[in-house]
C-alpha cells in the first residue's frame, strides 16, 4: 500500500497519551514507497499531522508537497500556511471524500473564514492513500511560493510555515469552495528547512508520477497516476468581488463638540469624561454592540432569556478563537476585537495597576508617575479590580497557583497582592486581578459607557466605520463614515467650527489606518493609499500630506511559552462548555454569578514577574501568565502553560503599513530583533527552569529534556504574538515631521497630532514603550490623563443647554429606574420591558426612533437628575458616576433616588445617593469610592 510507512507511524504514535514535540522544525524524511526525499514537519499530537516538501536543486516557483492528516469521526480538514500565520498568507487545505482527496487554496486578510484564493496557484495530485486512521496526499504545487502581498524565499535556508486541522466536517465534502469550520484540532508554526529540501532527483519524481516536467501552471488535466488515485489539476478560483472606488460622502449627519472614534479602552473613557463637561459628544464604533446592557445579543443557547451575551460571561472569553465572525477585525493581519468595547469586550479582563516605571521610563514630562496619580485613582475608583471574581468568594482553577506557590518561594520568589504592590516586579507572584464586577465582565462597558449613555449630550453610533478625517490643511472639520453593517451610518459628521475636536481611539492598527487614509503618515504608506482603487481618487491632495512616522515604533509583548506537567492540574474544557456546559457549573453561574464561568478562560489565574539587567545596562522586565492548558503542540489534562511576556525596557520595535487594498499588515516584526531582548528572554527561561527543577511532581515538558534555554529560545518557531499591540502613533516632544515621516513622534504631550490644529490620539498607539503587564488598565489611565490635558487646552464653544432626558421608569418586576441603549437587535424586548416616555434617551444603535427599556437585571440603572440645564465644567478628580447637570462635579445631587448597578453610592466627599436599587448593595471599594454591586 502506498505511504504505508508514513501512515502507520502516525497511527502508532498518535495513540500516545501525551505526544511530545521536541523539535519545531523539519527533518529529513524519505518516502520508501515513492523514493521522494522530503523535509518534513510532523506532530503526533492532535491525532497526527505532517507536511513535507521537496524542491529541485535550482528552485523556482514550484515544489512537491505531501500532507498527512487524521481520519476524524465527523470529518474535518488538514492544511498548511505557506507563510506561517493564517492572515495574508497562501493557505492550502485538503480533506478526504471517499477514495479521493479534495483540496482548496484559500486566502484571508483578517480573522474570518478564508475565501477561495483568486491567484494562479495550482496543485496536481501525484499520489493519494487513505486507511482507517489517516489519509495522505502528495501533490505538485505550482505558483505556490508567492501570493498577494507575500511569499517565501526559495533560496533561503528556511521558511516559517504553519499548520492547522479541524475535526469538524466541511459544509460539503464534494465542493472545493465549501465553507471551512474552525481549526479545532490543533494549529502551530514551524521552520521548514528549504535549503535541505533540494534534490537533483526532482524531475525524476515528477516523471515517475506520470507528470510532465514541462507541464505549464494551470493545466487542467494530468495523465494517469500510477498505483494511486489520479485527480485533475485544480486551479484556484476566486469568490471575491472586485473592489472599486468609493466616492467621498457628502451627506452631513450632525455636528458635535467632540467626535471620538473607537469604542474601546481609550474611547469609552474619553467620550464619557468629555460628555461629563456638558459638551456635545459623539462616539463612533465600527463594530456591533457586545454586552447585553450595550445592546448585544450574541451568545450560546443556555444564555437565552438570561439578559447576558457571551461577552458578559468571563468564562466564555476565549470563544473569539473559535467564532470571531463579525467580532474580530477583518482588515488587519492580527487578532483584534472590532466591536463595542474593543479588546475590553473580548479579552481575559486582566487588570493591573501600573508600576511607576511604566510611566517614568517610557513617557515624556507631564506623563511621569507623579503626573498619573489622579488618573490612576479615578480609573480604579470606577473599576475596582478583584482577584476573587466569583460572587461566592471562592477562587476557581487555582491548581496552577497552588503548585507554583509551593515551589517558587524555595527559589526566593515572594507572594504579593498585585494591585496593592504594583512596584514589586522582581521575583514576585500573585493571584491575577481582573476588571470583573458582580461575576460579569464589568470594565468600561459597565461603567463609563453607562454614565455616558445617561446623558442627553452624548450619542453613540455603532456599525459605522470612519473612513478618514475630513480636513482642510491642518484643520479637521469632521469625519467621513461608512456603514459597516445594519444600522450603521454613511456620510459626514462635523465638529463645531473653530473649537471642535476629533479624537482617534481606534487602537494601534485602526488609528494608524485612519491617519494614513487621511494623508497623515509615512510617504510610502500614503502612496499606497493614493494608489488604492478605493481611496485614491478622493484622497487629500499630496501637497497637503503630513509626513509623520505613523506605523513605526510598533510593539507587542514578545511571548515565549513554556509547558510543565503536574498530577494536581486538571484542565477545564472551556471550548466545549460554550455550547454544552456542565449543568452544575451553568446553574451556579446563572443563579449566583459564581463558579468556573465567573473567571476567565482558560484560567489565567497566576502571575509572575521578574527583572533582569541586560548587557546593555537596561533593566528589562518579564511577566509570566500561567494557565491550565497545553501549548507548543502538547496535549494532556495535567499541563500548565507558563507564558513569558517581555515588557518594560524592551527595545525591539516593528512596523505596520497599509496596503493598496487598504488592509493593515505587520511589515516589520516587533519580536526580539535586539540581542539584549533575546538575552533577557533566555535569562527568564533559565530562571523558571531552575525554580521548578527540583520540585516534587513538576515535570518540565517544554523545553524538552536535554534542551537548554539558549537552544529553546533561539530555535523557538511558534508565533510570539500576545495581542498587546502598542506604539503606532508614538507620543513625544520630537516632532516627526522633522524626521521626514520615518523617525520621531506622531503626537505631542497633549496627544495632539503634529501638524494639525484639532486632531488627537488617545489609545494604545501613543505609548512610546511597552509596559510590564497586560495593557488594558494603563490604556484607560492614559485616557483619563489625556482628557485632563485636552480640556486644559481650552473648552469647546459653549454647547447648547443640556437637558437630562433619562426618566425613571418602573419595570414590572422591580422598582429601579433603568435605561439601555437602543438597538434594533433588542427592539423585541422581553415582556417585562417598559417603553420609555417621549423624552427618553436615544442613540444611533440600530433604529434611532426606537425607545426601549430593558429589564432591571440586564441594564445599568440611571439616576434621574434634578436639573434641565448643564454648565460647561471641567472633569473633577472625584469618581462621580451619575449625571447631574446642576453641579460641577457631575455627581448625583443630595437626596437623589437610589443609585443603580455599578454606580457610586459613597466615599469621602460623596454627596449623592447612598443606597442602591434592589438587589444591589452599596459596597466600599476604598475610602473614596463605594459602588452598587
Amino acid at each position: 500500500m502506498l505511504f504505508k510507512n508514513a501512515l502507520s507511524v502516525l497511527s502508532v504514535l498518535s495513540a500516545s497519551a501525551l505526544g511530545l514535540v521536541s523539535a519545531q522544525s523539519s527533518t529529513a524524511y524519505t518516502d520508501t514507497e515513492t523514493g521522494i526525499s522530503f523535509q518534513r514537519f510532523s506532530t503526533t499530537s492532535y491525532s497526527g499531522f505532517s507536511f513535507s516538501i521537496a524542491f529541485p536543486t535550482d528552485p523556482t516557483t514550484e515544489f512537491i508537497g505531501q500532507i498527512v492528516g487524521p481520519i476524524n469521526t465527523d470529518g474535518g480538514w488538514s492544511g498548511v500556511s505557506f507563510g506561517g500565520g493564517m492572515t495574508s498568507n497562501l493557505l492550502l487545505v485538503a480533506w478526504p471524500n471517499g477514495e479521493d482527496i479534495v483540496h482548496s487554496f484559500r486566502y484571508v486578510t483578517g480573522y474570518e473564514a478564508p475565501s477561495v484564493y483568486d491567484g494562479d496557484a495550482t496543485a496536481t495530485t501525484m499520489y493519494t492513500n487513505i486507511n482507517s486512521t489517516h489519509w495522505s496526499w502528495t501533490f505538485r504545487c505550482e505558483n505556490c511560493v508567492s501570493w498577494t502581498d507575500g511569499g517565501f524565499d526559495v533560496t533561503a535556508s528556511y521558511a516559517i510555515m504553519g499548520w492547522a486541522q479541524s475535526k469538524t466536517a466541511v459544509s460539503d465534502v464534494t465542493d472545493a469552495s465549501c465553507t471551512l469550520q474552525y481549526h479545532d484540532n490543533g494549529f502551530g508554526q514551524y521552520g521548514m528547512l528549504i535549503g535541505s529540501a533540494l534534490s537533483d532527483q526532482y524531475s525524476t519524481w515528477i516523471s515517475d508520477a506520470g507528470l510532465s516536467a514541462g507541464t505549464p501552471s494551470g493545466n487542467s488535466s494530468t495523465s494517469a497516476v500510477p498505483t494511486a488515485t489520479a485527480s485533475a489539476t485544480a486551479t484556484a478560483s476566486s469568490s471575491a468581488t472586485a473592489t472599486s472606488a468609493i466616492p467621498a460622502a457628502t451627506e452631513t449627519l450632525g455636528e458635535y463638540d467632540y467626535i471620538v472614534v473607537g469604542g474601546g479602552a481609550g474611547g469609552l473613557i474619553t467620550a464619557d469624561r468629555l460628555s461629563e463637561t456638558g459638551a456635545k459628544v459623539l462616539l463612533i464604533e465600527r463594530g456591533p454592540p457586545s454586552t447585553y446592557a450595550s445592546g448585544g445579543t450574541v451568545g450560546p443557547a443556555w444564555l437565552n432569556g438570561e439578559n447576558l451575551t457571551r461577552f458578559d460571561v468571563p468564562g466564555l472569553c476565549n470563544e473569539i478563537w473559535v467564532d470571531s465572525t463579525g467580532i474580530a477585525c477583518n482588515d488587519i493581519d492580527q487578532m483584534a476585537g472590532c466591536l463595542l468595547g474593543g479588546g475590553t469586550a473580548v479579552n481575559a479582563g486582566l487588570f493591573f495597576r501600573p508600576q511607576d516605571r511604566d510611566w517614568d521610563y517610557n513617557f515624556p514630562d507631564g506623563w511621569k508617575a507623579t503626573d498619573m496619580v489622579s488618573a490612576t485613582d479615578k480609573l480604579f475608583a470606577r473599576i475596582p479590580s478583584t482577584d476573587t471574581p466569583s460572587m461566592d468568594g471562592k477562587r476557581y482553577l487555582q491548581e496552577p497557583y497552588e503548585v507554583l506557590a509551593a515551589a517558587l518561594p524555595q527559589s526566593g520568589w515572594e507572594a504579593v497582592t498585585a494591585n496593592e504592590s504594583p512596584n514589586s516586579k522582581n521575583k514576585t507572584f500573585s493571584h491575577t486581578p481582573f476588571m470583573y464586577s458582580n461575576g460579569e465582565r464589568g470594565g468600561p462597558l459597565a461603567t463609563y459607557l453607562q454614565t455616558s449613555m445617561a446623558r442627553d449630550n452624548f450619542e453613540l453610533a455603532v456599525n459605522t466605520t470612519v473612513r478618514r478625517v475630513v480636513r482642510t490643511g491642518s484643520t479637521i472639520t469632521g469625519v467621513e463614515v461608512l456603514a459597516s453593517d445594519v444600522g450603521g451610518k454613511t456620510g459626514i459628521y462635523t465638529v463645531t467650527a473653530n473649537t471642535g475636536k476629533v479624537i482617534l481611539s481606534a487602537g494601534t492598527f485602526g488609528t494608524a489606518k485612519i491617519l494614513m487614509r487621511s494623508g497623515i503618515g509615512p510617504e510610502d504608506s500614503l502612496e499606497a493609499v493614493q494608489a488604492s482603487s478605493i481611496d485614491g481618487a478622493s484622497m487629500i491632495a499630496k501637497e497637503d500630506w503630513i509626513l509623520l512616522p505613523v506605523g513605526y515604533n510598533v510593539m507587542d509583548h514578545a511571548n515565549t511559552d513554556m509547558v510543565a506537567s503536574h498530577p494536581n492540574i486538571t484542565a477545564y474544557d472551556f471550548y466545549g462548555a460554550y455550547d454544552d456546559p456542565i449543568e452544575a457549573d451553568k446553574e451556579l453561574y446563572l443563579d449566583n454569578r459564581a463558579g468556573i464561568f465567573a473567571t476567565a478562560a482558560p484560567g489565567p489565574n497566576t502571575m509572575l514577574w521578574q527583572s533582569f539587567v541586560a548587557s546593555d545596562g537596561i533593566t528589562r522586565q518579564l511577566q509570566w501568565t500561567v494557565r491550565a492548558e497545553g501549548s507548543l503542540g502538547e496535549e494532556g489534562d495535567t499541563l500548565i502553560t507558563i507564558s513569558q511576556y517581555l515588557g518594560t525596557g524592551m527595545t525591539s520595535r516593528g512596523r505596520i503599513s497599509i496596503k493598496e487594498n487598504l488592509n493593515m499588515a505587520t511589515t516589520v516584526s516587533p519580536y526580539l530583533n535586539n540581542e539584549y531582548d533575546i538575552e533577557t528572554v533566555i535569562a527568564g527561561v533559565k530562571s523558571i527552569m531552575s525554580s521548578i527543577a527540583n520540585v516534587s511532581g513538576i515535570s518540565l515538558v517544554q523545553p524538552a529534556a536535554g534542551v537548554d534555554a539558549e537552544s529553546f529560545v533561539n530555535n523557538y518557531i511558534e508565533n510570539r504574538r500576545s495581542n498587546h499591540w502598542l506604539g503606532s502613533a508614538k507620543m513625544g516632544t520630537d516632532d516627526g515631521r522633522n524626521g521626514n515621516g520615518t523617525t520621531g513622534s506622531v503626537v505631542d504631550t497633549d496627544t495632539k497630532v503634529y501638524g494639525t490644529d484639532n486632531l488627537f490620539v488617545v489609545d494604545a498607539s501613543v505609548f512610546p514603550g511597552h509596559v510590564a503587564t497586560n495593557p488594558s488598565a494603563p490604556i484607560m489611565i492614559l485616557a483619563e490623563r489625556a482628557v485632563e490635558r485636552i480640556l486644559a487646552l481650552g473648552t469647546s464653544a459653549s454647547p447648547s443647554a443640556v437637558t437630562s432626558s433619562t426618566v425613571a421608569v418602573q419595570t414590572s418586576t422591580s422598582s429601579s429606574a433603568v435605561v439601555a441603549p437602543v438597538s434594533s437587535t433588542i427592539a423585541a424586548a422581553p415582556t417585562s420591558a417598559v417603553v420609555e416616555t417621549s423624552s427618553a434617551k436615544t442613540s444611533s444603535i440600530g433604529t434611532s426612533s426606537t425607545k426601549v427599556v430593558v429589564p432591571t437585571s440586564s441594564a445599568a440603572a440611571v439616576v434621574p437628575t434634578t436639573s434641565t440645564s448643564a454648565a460647561v465644567v471641567a472633569p473633577t478628580t472625584s469618581a462621580a458616576v451619575a449625571t447631574s447637570a446642576a453641579t460641577s462635579t457631575a455627581a448625583t445631587p443630595t437626596g437623589a433616588a437610589a443609585a443603580g448597578h455599578y454606580y457610586q453610592c459613597g466615599g469621602k466627599g460623596w454627596t449623592g445617593a447612598t443606597t442602591c436599587v434592589s438587589p444591589y448593595t452599596c459596597t466600599a471599594q476604598n475610602d473614596y469610592y463605594s459602588q452598587c454591586l
